[in-house]
């Protein structure tokens, strides 16, 4: 089942200069690219040296049916992937993302977040920099709108996510206000502090083991409890103003799989949370809860996907 409010305004956002071409990219912001693949019409791909994360990062950049012919601006839809270690930034191809995107007017972009990198600047590390959220929000944004047909404004950007992306989409939404006119999480967790910070302990332990060699990203055993609450959703309500906000839980993950349910029973008490308080503040957004368990949801993808074109600004 699911629910909608009402609509919600537009925010407001300056335009800075995005590219008029479909040459090739070229290297900024921090961001040098090692390895790339522009010979698919539609799927072009990158590998960046940076300074922000100790090894070097992709992404993929979708661009809709047309793009190298039209001239036209599009909108842009970043799509950050989940945790594990078969997640990176291929995973969203391998699911069926061209063929949901076809001749859709919008530009997708999938960009590496680490296996278990929380879609953070880690407070410990023992493997080198692992940035993620400077990765993405300080060098990979603005690299993108230079290098593509863009609106480089909140009008013209969407973020969404599944599992720890959805976290993430959620996340970057409201660090970063100016930034995403509409946001998606797909049964990602919207409350880290609940049931004694299960979502956190467990961001520290996969972060630990996956990514960071023993390192976490809110420390341990103590935590940076600003950083915590800075990332937290359920604590950064009032963000969510003025915004599409798009959520999914399952109501019914596998009991005899232990990672699918504690997962998304975890998820599913974070939304409904996290919700609440949406709805106490009368911020608009759209849920739905959907039978199963910890997965992405085609029917529902495809649904926010028209609705994301329909927010932001057009082609």
């Amino acid at each position: 089942m699911g629910g909608l409010t009402a609509a919600a305004a537009l925010g407001g956002g300056a335009t800075i200069a995005a590219a008029t071409t479909a040459s090739a990219a070229t290297n900024g912001f921090g961001l040098t690219i090692v390895d790339r693949n522009e010979s698919d019409h539609r799927m072009w791909y990158y590998r960046f040296a940076t300074s922000a994360v100790g090894w070097n990062p992709g992404v993929n950049v979708l661009l809709p049916n047309g793009y190298h012919d039209d001239g036209r601006r599009y909108p842009v839809l970043y799509l950050l992937h989940g945790g594990g270690l078969d997640q990176d930034f291929i995973w969203y191809d391998r699911w069926g993302i061209r063929d949901l995107t076809a001749g859709k007017p919008i530009i997708v972009v999938m960009p590496d977040g680490g296996h278990a990198g929380w879609y953070s600047n880690p407070v410990t590390s023992n493997v080198g920099a692992r940035n993620w959220e400077t990765f993405h929000m300080s060098q990979l944004v603005p690299w993108i709108d230079a290098n593509f047909r863009t609106y480089a404004e909140y009008h013209g950007r969407a973020v969404s996510g599944f599992s720890m992306g959805g976290f993430g989409a959620l996340k970057y939404t409201a660090k970063y206000y100016g930034h995403f006119a509409s946001v998606s999480s797909h049964s990602g967790p919207a409350s880290l502090r609940r049931d004694a910070g299960l979502v956190v302990h467990w961001a520290n332990v996969s972060s630990a083991a996956a990514d960071l060699g023993g390192g976490t990203v809110y420390g341990a055993p103590l935590w940076d409890e600003a950083r915590v609450s800075a990332d937290n959703p359920v604590q950064r309500v009032e963000s969510y103003r003025h915004k599409r906000v798009f959520l999914v839980a399952g109501t019914s993950p596998e009991p005899v799989n232990m990672v699918d349910f504690v997962t998304e029973t975890q998820v599913l008490a974070g939304q409904r949370e996290f919700r609440g308080l949406l709805g106490q503040a009368g911020i608009p957004h759209e849920w739905h809860e959907a039978p199963g368990g910890h997965f992405l949801r085609r029917d529902l993808f495809s649904a926010d996907l028209d609705g994301i074109i329909s927010h932001l600004r057009k082609a």
